[in-house]
């Protein structure tokens, strides 16, 4: 109770100190795509991820040597702390998140200003032009970060995938880049304001794919692909069967 009382402190404190430093970022920021303010505020996500002693992050695979050529980022989603954890990759990346939280004093703000992309998941219209906003994005050589299985895992496993990330890499002939994390299932435990144990969480970096020669036609195949690979570095972590890690297959079947 006292380590999490005193790490909440802490990230109230840099929230509070980063607030004006985005601002001025943003400010001084002419890249219409507002690409330092961005990488600024996922400092944020570094910041905090070095200030929790419970976490320890290794980050693995593929690595980038051009940040500004755009991708659609896609990972696994286990908890709150993904986000934090993410922003620790050495890119800068525009996240499409529930319109809830840019209602957040302070931290919504500093989305807004980062140029993160509101959605309502309830409202068809609103996902429409959260994809015409993230294409923009890539067009303008930054890359849009999704988990395409919409919220966090329940149970750990792999969730079924939505098609909007992978729609959109197709429309904008972007390579689909699959991230995979591991571990951060209880660094913030649902509906408790306290941090679970000390975790090691793996983050890797899979190998993009590409889709210059892809159609809408190859939409649910580019889906599967990428959830696979996903699921197969989590239960090759795990030491089970790919069976084990998909949400998509009853308890009772396994």
């Amino acid at each position: 109770m006292v380590r999490s009382a005193i790490t909440w402190s802490t990230t109230a404190f840099l929230i509070l100190i980063w607030l004006p430093l985005l601002a001025i970022r943003r400010l001084l920021d002419r890249d219409p795509v507002h690409y330092r303010t961005g990488y600024l505020f996922r400092g944020l996500g570094k910041a905090l991820t070095k200030a929790n002693p419970s976490w320890k992050l290794h980050i693995t695979g593929e690595t980038i040597d051009d940040p500004r050529r755009p991708y659609v980022v896609v990972s696994n989603h286990q908890s709150l702390a993904d986000i934090p954890l993410i922003s620790n990759l050495p890119w800068e990346m525009k996240w499409m998140g529930k319109k809830e939280l840019f209602r957040i004093p302070i931290v919504g703000w500093m989305m807004s200003l980062a140029g993160d992309i509101p959605v309502d998941r309830k409202n068809a219209r609103s996902g429409a032009q959260a994809l015409i906003q993230a294409q923009r994005y890539l067009e303008r050589n930054c890359s849009v970060m999704m988990f395409p299985e919409g919220t966090r895992t329940l149970d750990g496993r792999v969730r079924a995938f939505n098609d909007g990330a992978f729609h959109l890499a197709i429309r904008a002939k972007a390579a689909v880049l699959p991230l995979v994390i591991e571990g951060s299932f209880d660094c913030i435990p649902k509906n408790s304001w306290k941090f679970g144990k000390p975790s090691d969480v793996q983050l890797k970096v899979l190998p993009p794919i590409e889709t210059a020669h892809l159609t809408m036609n190859d939409l649910g195949s580019l889906r599967d692909q990428a959830r696979r690979a996903i699921m197969k570095q989590v239960a090759e972590w795990r030491g089970v069967s790919i069976e084990r890690v998909d949400g998509t297959v009853p308890l009772d079947k396994l």
